[in-house]
């Protein structure tokens, strides 16, 4: 099931169900919470409860057309949003590195339609999209072990995880979570499908464009660490609720610039996609296309600098990875 919320005519926030035909209102199995957030977080809380109910609706309820809805972020101020940091092979000769993360700030997050506002700051050098699968908790969680780990899945979403950079591919502020937490830099839709639509979400395949030009384009099979492991070392450190999110991390051989004007796409096949602008108040431009500066991990660059690299092609269609 595709869960998501929306609008209609300004009216509030209500809980929907995403079809073929278009959004279907769950308020009235799902009523609004004290804020859209609640909403969301009341229905993973409930949904085992109310599971038939949607399902009766899905099957018979008539479906408003998109059209006439405006989708929000499926989940607008989450507890927590927490990041894997780089998480994929990206064609690097070497030994898995260590799993770690980093706290994004949830009042960041904007929803499809929305825009990416570049902040008036004249020192990160330039701004980059990372996008990625994010996991979508039930809770509390806490000392999952990984062969439990779907214990405390609800579903899953796509984030983008825009980025301030400091020089290369380093994030502003000697590599903090500050770079990443501007306010509007964590785009999140356009819903939440439910962890039984997907069967191993290390075998989803991962699109995005800038302008209609493909820049990201792999297979979540890449992760250095599987998300059973992603799991179980999230839920050791802390408590995960109903609506924490846990983004995967990217592949960073498509990372490229942002800049005014431009629309962001993301597709993650069999979950959605969903698009949101970017305005610069300052007007600044950077050179388009695929970044192939330093630290870069795009193919090209891997071959022209790193030539006895082995690469492999991988599930998505024209994906390569590390063998």
């Amino acid at each position: 099931m595709k869960l998501v919320l929306f609008t209609q005519n300004n009216g509030p926030a209500h809980a929907g169900i995403l079809t073929p035909a278009g959004v279907i209102d769950a308020s009235p199995v799902a009523p609004d919470g004290h804020d859209p957030q609640a909403t969301m977080a009341n229905l993973i809380a409930r949904y085992d409860e109310i599971r038939p109910a949607l399902e009766a609706l899905a099957a018979n309820a008539p479906a408003l057309p998109l059209a006439s809805v405006r989708l929000l972020a499926p989940l607008p101020r989450p507890g927590k949003i927490v990041n894997c940091i780089a998480n994929y092979w990206e064609n690097a000769q070497r030994e898995a590195r260590p799993l770690n993360m980093f706290i994004k700030n949830a009042d960041a997050v904007i929803g499809p339609g929305d825009t990416v506002v570049l902040p008036e700051f004249t020192e990160p050098y330039a701004f980059m999209h990372e996008a990625e699968l994010a996991l979508v908790f039930k809770g509390p969680s806490k000392m999952v072990r990984r062969e439990d780990w779907r214990s405390a899945i609800f579903g899953y979403t796509c984030l983008i995880d825009v980025t301030a950079r400091e020089s290369g591919r380093r994030t502003w502020r000697n590599n903090s979570w500050m770079g990443k937490s501007f306010d509007t830099f964590a785009p999140i839709g356009p819903c939440i499908v439910t962890a039984d639509e997907i069967a191993d979400p290390n075998d989803l395949w991962v699109q995005f464009w800038n302008d209609d030009q493909l820049r990201h384009n792999y297979s979540t099979d890449d992760m250095e660490h599987s998300v059973p492991e992603i799991v179980e070392f999230i839920t050791t450190i802390m408590t995960m609720n109903n609506g924490d999110v846990v983004a995967c991390g990217t592949n960073h051989e498509g990372l490229g610039f942002i800049q005014d004007g431009e629309t962001l796409r993301m597709k993650i096949h069999g979950i959605g996609e969903f698009s949101v602008g970017v305005r610069d108040p300052l007007g600044r431009s950077w050179e388009r296309g695929v970044y192939m500066g330093e630290g870069s991990t795009n193919h090209e660059a891997v071959r022209r600098n790193r030539p006895d690299a082995v690469l492999r092609e991988a599930t998505a269609p024209g994906v390569e990875t590390q063998a």
